[in-house]
């Protein structure tokens, strides 16, 4: 199963930009440590050095729903600005969305279909008489190229390949940007509570929420112990 994730900081500041930096390693390095495949599709650095704005990851696992149901969601920080020491801000947000309805096209020569020609306009007689030209058709998407460089037919066809898959994947990456503006709207509005993980500090830690409510237990005994020797 393949899913297609966004790590992002929306409008957030550059403290956001450097937080989307530290979680997509941990993100690449939790992927790695279930056996999920991964490829970054696409990046938007940020306006300093090891910062990005926003990341874009495709996943390949059958296990990749569970993986993400501890991710996605808004990401919280908690440390002091490295960019701005004097700022009071201590809590940082950022957005784990996946971009659902959305596949990367995969680029295979043997779904190329490919047409010659004799070539058009000048260039001689071998040009006018032979059918050297090649027009090449990717069937998947239906682009296609046509390509008249060089005399030879053999020669022709190799370019229109590397020239084909540069077409296709070039509207590969104009579909993920009109995606990935259609659903900047959400990226926004990153919700600023209740995120599904906490990271903290310079070392960015991660932070566990207690789970076992020992302390509401002890904290109830000893109200419990309080009312009674009120009664006595």
């Amino acid at each position: 199963m393949d899913k297609i994730i966004q790590i992002t900081s929306g409008r957030g500041p550059l403290e956001c930009q450097w937080v989307v930096a530290k979680v997509l390693k941990v993100f690449l390095e939790e992927a790695k440590q279930n056996k999920i495949d991964y490829e970054i599709i696409h990046r938007e650095n940020g306006d300093e050095n090891l910062t990005l704005k926003s990341v874009t990851v495709l996943l390949k696992s059958k296990n990749v729903n569970a993986f993400l149901e501890n991710w996605l969601g808004s990401i919280l920080w908690i440390g002091k600005s490295t960019f701005r020491k004097l700022h009071k801000r201590s809590n940082w947000f950022v957005g784990v969305f996946e971009l659902e309805g959305l596949e990367k096209i995969e680029f295979n020569e043997k779904y190329i279909q490919f047409q010659t020609t004799r070539s058009q306009g000048s260039g001689g007689q071998n040009v006018n008489k032979v059918n050297t030209a090649v027009r090449a058709t990717h069937i998947p998407t239906g682009q296609s190229v046509f390509v008249q460089d060089s005399r030879s037919q053999l020669e022709n066809k190799k370019l229109s390949v590397e020239r084909l898959k540069e077409k296709v994947l070039e509207q590969n990456i104009i579909q993920l940007q009109k995606r990935m503006q259609e659903t900047w709207n959400n990226h926004l509005n990153v919700q600023r509570g209740n995120p599904v993980r906490t990271f903290s500090g310079s070392d960015f830690k991660k932070s566990h929420q207690e789970k076992s409510f020992k302390k509401e237990r002890h904290q109830l005994k000893n109200e419990l112990k309080n009312y009674r020797n009120d009664l006595n």
